[in-house]
């Protein structure tokens, strides 16, 4: 087996622990009289339907498994994905939009708003929350307008703003947002959460449509303020946290609302740890470094690419062979107007560090299928790829000039093309070191 080989088996085995179906089966089970989650005991009346709700790039999955587990039991349901799919049966599914919101994903929050808002204090409900949820439900809060809405998530996102930020800003624009979607049911219900941010935070997966916001309409500004971008958005984004500010709107929710329960059933460690056993299978002696992993994309490649050269010649702090591992999520600022995204561009970067080194590989790939605005998940590189460039005459520095990385590792073949995973937790980066590529 060739390095690529095992590690593109490495990622793609990774993958199969954080699937929907995987992570519902191990947390959840229905009782007559209850809904256990994770050996929480959630009462029910004996027999009772459950409404199903969710979002997220995991809900049609994470809906099709409870489904399997619930039956008959489900009273009826709704939940809002990025792509259109077999979903089931009893549990209606709506497509939204992503990564920026349209009217589809106004669409979805309003019917969301609608099946909730119906709900009464003796009805019980799932909701399902995933990563991309920020996205494809939205309904802005006046005189904010989707067009505004839209503007604002473009410069946050071409800004290279963190997510955690990012949602500061998006939770106070939004009437679904920062708690103030479970402010709208007065049924009782638990939230399970396949966590896509670093550290896991309620708050901050999915925008915490049920969770309370610790942030301020203040925060908001400062962010703002922050990536030089307060005087760039639109003028009814700035209106809305200029009056939030002076207290002439309501704040987000900032109370837990007691009715309603939030257990994380998926996040990045999860897939790390799966990849460590597979890679230990494979002969490895594997690490996992850390699930927090985030900065600008090139110098993050630049930093790993390093580690493995200390490795290399100093066998510090590990002896090689080894395989190293890393999850979180990097950012990329947007220069160009090439096509990849973060770990493409990440890939590329790292390429320029390993070029003709036979004894490194680097494979860098999101979760769910889908690395920024390409139809790949990642890549993986190695000084083969960096021979066939050299072959191609590709220049690595004016594909990073214009963020242009998914065409530049088409061309050398080393793009990871999964399709959508129907799975978010984030990405995983992983560095094989000490064995001869082949």
């Amino acid at each position: 087996m060739t390095l690529r080989d095992s590690a593109i088996d490495i990622y793609r085995e990774a993958l199969k622990a954080v699937s929907p179906l995987s992570l519902i089966e191990a947390a959840l089970k229905v009782e007559p009289d209850a809904l256990l989650v994770r050996g929480t005991a959630y009462p029910l009346r004996n027999g009772q339907g459950i409404h199903v709700f969710g979002s997220g790039k995991a809900a049609v999955e994470s809906a099709l498994a409870v489904e399997k587990i619930l039956g008959d039991r489900i009273a009826e349901g709704l939940v809002v994905s990025s792509y259109e799919g077999k979903g089931p049966k009893k549990i209606e599914t709506v497509k939204g939009s992503h990564p920026v919101p349209t009217q589809e994903s106004v669409r979805a929050a309003e019917l969301l708003i609608e099946k909730l808002s119906a709900l009464s204090e003796d009805d019980f409900f799932i909701y399902l929350l995933s990563g991309g949820s920020s996205a494809l439900v939205e309904k802005p809060t006046s005189p904010v307008t989707l067009d505004a809405m839209q503007e604002t998530n473009r410069l946050l996102l071409e800004g290279a703003v963190p997510i955690g930020e990012m949602n500061v800003v998006r939770k106070h624009l939004s009437l679904v947002k920062g708690g103030r979607l479970g402010d709208l049911t007065r049924a009782k219900g638990v939230v399970l959460v396949v966590s896509d941010v670093i550290g896991d935070g309620l708050d901050t997966i999915g925008s915490g449509p049920f969770f309370p916001d610790p942030s301020s309409y203040r925060d908001a500004r400062d962010v703002l303020l922050r990536y030089g971008l307060w005087q760039r958005v639109p003028a009814p984004v700035k209106a809305l946290i200029a009056e939030g500010i002076a207290g002439t709107v309501p704040e987000t929710p900032k109370r837990p609302n007691k009715n309603i329960g939030h257990h994380i059933i998926g996040n990045n460690l999860l897939l790390l740890e799966r990849a460590k056993e597979k890679a230990e299978t494979l002969g490895w002696t594997a690490h996992i470094m850390t699930s927090r992993l985030r900065g600008e994309a090139r110098e993050v490649a630049k930093a790993i690419v390093s580690r493995g050269e200390e490795i290399l010649e100093t066998g510090q702090p590990f002896v090689p062979p080894v395989c190293l591992l890393f999850g979180g999520e990097t950012t990329v600022t947007v220069r160009g107007n090439g096509k990849g995204g973060r770990n493409q561009e990440m890939c590329l970067a790292a390429l320029r560090e390993i070029r003709d080194r036979n004894d490194v590989l680097l494979l860098s790939a999101g979760s769910d299928g889908i690395d920024g605005n390409s139809d790949a998940a990642g890549a993986v590189v190695d000084c083969g790829s960096y021979e066939r460039a050299c072959n191609l005459g590709l220049i690595i520095e004016d594909y990073l000039s214009r963020n242009d990385s998914n065409a530049f590792l088409r061309r050398t073949g080393d793009l990871i093309v999964t399709g959508p995973t129907g799975t978010n937790v984030m990405d995983i980066t992983l560095l094989l070191v000490g064995r001869e590529a082949s």
